[in-house]
């Protein structure tokens, strides 16, 4: 880059655009401690007592269209500021995003389960994201769906997550576009999601000089896996949108394949619901999250 552009040396980053990183001789850690202790403060929520969960399992988030209105700016603000942390909290995606839907119109519900989420940064403000040195650069994906989680419009929420080697580099969730008809279309759909990001990483490892085919895109539906590889069964999909048949295209060319996985070990199952305390933290220890 010197040769290029003109530079001068400001030594180590530890600081950039409030995320914190620590260079140390095993690895790196990344981190918004800083950023979460402001945020915390700015909304009155420094003083407040934590919790070990941003959600609770039977929160079940509408448009509550009885509840009280809040103030619209006030709960925008806070939404913007939590999209902003979950660039190093991944145990946040869900129910920020979750939050997020509800920005036109906010409720005191929805207010209230936004401020649950700062009560659990209380507890976590340290959390962060580590990089070992030495790891394998292999990548995995992780696809997973629930079905019709919405209580609003009956869309299903994609969660996916990409490990290169044990280091978490990419996660995800969004809301279908589409209201499906069974938890394999849910499940497909997702997997195409999956299938897209993986092919975007995988470009982005091969301007490093790192070749990748045969790319693992893991499952836990086994009639999503054998509609992505079995030709017999287009007969049934024809209702799905043609744009997720690419998955397909591209297992057959052999640049991913999408395999099984039990339902315990779905590690993107962490993007698509609310869980309970234990199963919660057993998938952010496996997502390789420190503190």
């Amino acid at each position: 880059m010197k040769s290029e552009f003109e530079m001068s040396m400001l030594g180590e980053m530890n600081f950039f655009l409030g995320l914190q990183v620590k260079q140390l001789k095993d690895g790196i850690f990344i981190n918004q401690a800083k950023y979460c202790k402001e945020l915390l403060k700015k909304f009155d929520m420094d003083q407040c007592k934590a919790i070990n969960t941003p959600i609770s399992t039977n929160c079940q988030l509408d448009q509550d269209c009885a509840g009280k209105s809040v103030d619209q700016s006030k709960y925008r603000g806070l939404i913007g500021s939590l999209l902003y942390l979950t660039a190093s909290r991944p145990d946040i995606m869900f129910v920020v995003c979750l939050c997020a839907r509800y920005q036109s119109d906010p409720k005191e519900s929805h207010y209230n389960a936004a401020k649950r989420i700062l009560k659990y940064l209380q507890g976590t403000k340290d959390v962060g994201l580590w990089y070992p040195n030495n790891v394998s650069l292999s990548l995995t994906g992780f696809s997973d769906s629930d079905f019709a989680g919405c209580k609003v419009d009956r869309k299903s929420t994609n969660g996916t997550c990409h490990m290169l080697g044990s280091s978490l580099i990419s996660w995800h969730c969004k809301k279908q576009a589409c209201v499906a008809l069974s938890t394999a279309e849910v499940e497909y759909i997702a997997a195409g999601s999956c299938c897209a990001q993986t092919l975007w990483l995988r470009q982005q490892l091969s301007d490093f000089g790192i070749l990748l085919n045969k790319i693992p895109i893991n499952c836990d539906n086994t009639s999503a896996i054998n509609l992505s590889k079995n030709p017999v069964m287009h007969s049934r999909t024809k209702h799905i949108e043609i744009r997720h048949h690419f998955l397909r295209q591209h297992i057959a060319n052999g640049t991913c394949d999408i395999k099984f996985i039990g339902t315990e070990f779905q590690l993107a199952d962490l993007f698509t619901k609310p869980l309970v305390k234990d199963r919660f933290y057993f998938l952010l220890n496996e997502l390789d999250s420190q503190t």
